[in-house]
């Protein structure tokens, strides 16, 4: 029996793990409870929210299509500034992504800069980017790009730089034994290596910029946003429906070609 019991005694090593375990999940909990609580969260003014919810939906139905051109017009700029954005955000975060790689940077002190300005990049939001430059270089779209490009480059930058320390080191080793330069390897290695991988952050990063672009319009950089936001001031809610509708297909159609794309890139 004595030998039985000893048996069925749970080591102190597993006792620990599931001590450490309950007192995280716990912290959890409260750090949710918490903020749910500060937060105002109420599930009775959410159910007292829902008539005028209905209300206004019922104000934007059936939608009103009749300047579809128009919108059409701002969703295409929308969808500029995404792409021009994007495009250059991800040229600079390329740069960043090698300067900041632990095993392609050329010095350590540079690989710790461009990881401090990735991460104050990453600090400042894109509505707020879009502000800095509406007030720096005027409304319009050109704001929007700008904004695009830093949040772009904050964002990708980081997998760009891990992307390329993920990339198997063997075979470097081996080019730069032989004499081959570092220029080389990492044209000739690192990135054919990594590709996959920053295909798919770009891709991300794309989707990402599609729907920030709606929103970065309503503060003056360009774009649809600015378009729905005039016509919610003027409680044309039916034209402003037609707009919610055209940017829903924009986007599902830019998320599905991503998914696409991505299944195209996996391993055959």
């Amino acid at each position: 029996m004595s030998g039985n019991a000893e048996q069925a005694k749970v080591p102190p090593r597993m006792s620990g793990e599931i001590l450490r375990r309950l007192v995280l999940a716990a912290t959890i909990v409260l750090l949710a409870a918490g903020s749910l609580s500060g937060s105002g969260v109420s599930l009775q003014t959410f159910i007292e929210g829902i008539p005028s919810i209905l209300s206004l939906a019922r104000d934007m139905w059936p939608p009103d299509f009749r300047r579809i051109d128009s919108i059409a017009h701002a969703i295409f700029v929308t969808l500029q500034i995404a792409v021009a954005g994007t495009f250059l955000g991800l040229c600079g975060s390329l740069l960043a992504g090698v300067l900041g790689s632990r095993h392609q940077s050329p010095s350590a002190w540079l690989r710790v800069l461009v990881k401090v300005m990735l991460a104050g990049v990453r600090t400042i939001p894109e509505l707020l980017w879009a502000l800095l430059f509406v007030v720096s270089v005027g409304p319009g779209a050109f704001a929007g790009v700008l904004a695009i490009c830093m949040d772009t480059l904050g964002f990708a930058g980081r997998f760009f730089a891990e992307a390329l320390d993920d990339v198997d080191s063997d075979p470097q080793a081996a080019l730069l034994v032989h004499g081959a330069s570092r220029s080389l390897v990492l044209f000739g290695v690192v990135f054919p290596l990594a590709m996959p991988s920053l295909l798919h952050t770009s891709l991300y990063s794309l989707e990402r910029a599609i729907r920030a672009s709606v929103v970065l319009g309503v503060v003056g950089a360009g774009g649809i946003g600015i378009e729905l936001k005039v016509a919610m001031d003027l409680f044309q809610y039916r034209k402003a429906a037609a707009m919610v509708i055209c940017i829903l297909v924009v986007v599902v159609a830019v998320e599905a070609f991503g998914t696409w794309a991505r299944l195209q890139l996996r391993p055959k």
